[in-house]
């Protein structure tokens, strides 16, 4: 195989994973979810649709909206 060919496979597998780590970043920035720290150092997320976060996210929404 010719080295310009190895580059441009190379390059183009390069390019599909940075475009994937994008989409996936991207997709999961809309998706609301409600982080709930405790005082001994755990931490729960409820993501949208939970009942958890359903009775929550009004509420931070709220919060975020009078700040």
């Amino acid at each position: 195989m010719p080295p310009r060919k190895v580059v441009t496979g190379v390059l183009l597998a390069a390019g599909s994973l940075a475009g994937s780590v994008l989409v996936r970043r991207r997709a999961a920035r809309r998706q609301a979810r409600v982080d709930l720290y405790a005082a001994d150092g755990s931490m729960h997320s409820f993501t949208e649709g939970t009942p958890e976060a359903d009775r929550l996210l009004p509420i931070a929404n709220e919060l975020l909206r009078a700040t």
